[in-house]
């Protein structure tokens, strides 16, 4: 961590010490609640040229915070997994590069309208997600509006699919993020934002999302200048209905005929409706999808098909997925993956399934 945000939570430590010395303390770690995830995971491809490739495992997760005293609260969070099966050792080594990791561990003072969160934490923001080593203040003192203001020094991956151990961001430079939501306008909400990682790139954007009984509509734009390359920019459209509880949605992306896309989608990945999407963020993209949903009886079935054009190449791209809800607590999901390839021969089937219990 850097020495700016070292010094900003040694400041919290030193608040929370002092807080710590009152006896009702002791009320803030009784108040504390643990909450847990029991995962079992399977996930496997079948490409129509060459061997399965996949794996099994089972991983757990459990995470602590306490209770509020004087605004301060504390919050830790573990994850540890274990291989079942592989297809081969390097594909479980790649997805998990430890078999455990403290995904979050951080301090938080919050009070009327703000809340400042230092340390590692979940974030999920439009082109930033997983877990980061990071300052993120949430300010809310506006009417309809919030205001999120990151700074991240490290990142890694803790779930059941995945894990992967902290680096550095940019070469310890890290980066930086504005990105606020407005609500004040009935039926939609605007999302601007921008992204700044020093020497890098600096990238903004704009989505906005129109909501009503019967339909919904979705236009994104981001775009980023890039140092030493051609700048990137993306616009995503989408329109979606609900029909006899059957959901609906079309959409478009395209991508920068020059840049593409690739160094705004670095960081996660929020416009992309597919699993995989291979192409989506590439040079001159151009991508049209359908999106069905419908759930009946506790079971949530969806459907995802599309074609990216790319160059003088396309790819297409089918995912259907189910997940049920065995009971509050215990669930399942399953996703089929069909992949069809410019080349036949890159052609190939996934499947992931995977059985959760949440306490």
């Amino acid at each position: 961590m850097t020495k700016k945000l070292s010094i900003i939570a040694s400041g919290l430590l030193l608040s929370t010490s002092v807080a710590f010395a009152a006896d009702s303390i002791d009320g803030a770690f009784k108040e504390g609640t643990v909450t847990g995830t029991v995962d079992a995971y399977y996930e496997n491809t079948n490409p129509d040229s060459g061997s399965d490739t996949g794996y099994s495992a089972g991983a757990v997760g459990i995470t602590y915070e306490t209770g509020s005293y004087m605004g301060l609260s504390a919050k830790v969070g573990f994850v540890g997994a274990t291989e079942i099966n592989s297809e081969n050792d390097s594909e479980f080594e790649s997805a998990f590069t430890s078999n455990s990791i403290m995904s979050e561990s951080n301090l938080t003072f919050a009070t009327d309208g703000i809340s400042i969160t230092a340390g590692r934490q979940a974030v999920g923001l439009e082109w930033a997600g997983d877990y980061h080593e990071a300052l993120v203040a949430s300010i809310t003192a506006l009417p309809d509006t919030s205001i999120t203001l990151v700074y991240t020094d490290k990142v890694g991956v803790a779930g059941y699919d995945g894990i992967v151990d902290f680096v550095k961001v940019n070469d310890s430079k890290g980066a930086y993020i504005v990105e606020g939501t407005y609500s004040g306008v009935t039926g939609f909400e605007f999302t601007p934002y921008f992204y700044s990682v020093p020497d890098v790139s600096d990238s903004y954007g704009l989505k906005t999302v129109y909501s009503s009984d019967m339909f919904g509509a979705t236009a994104h734009y981001a775009a980023a200048s890039v140092d030493g390359t051609d700048d990137d920019s993306i616009l995503a459209l989408e329109a979606s209905t609900e029909v006899a509880g059957l959901t609906l949605a079309l959409g478009y992306i395209k991508t920068d005929k020059d840049g593409g896309a690739d160094d705004i989608g670095a960081g996660d990945d929020n416009i992309s409706p597919f699993e995989d999407g291979n192409y989506v963020y590439d040079v001159d993209a151009k991508t049209i999808y359908g999106v069905a949903g419908y759930s009946i009886a506790g079971l949530d079935l969806g459907l995802v098909y599309g074609e990216t054009e790319y160059g003088s190449d396309k790819e297409k791209e089918l995912n259907l997925t189910a997940d049920y809800s065995f009971t509050d607590s215990f669930s399942g999901s399953l996703l089929y993956g069909n992949v069809s390839a410019e080349d036949s021969a890159e052609d190939y089937d996934k499947v992931l399934a995977n059985l959760n219990y949440s306490f």
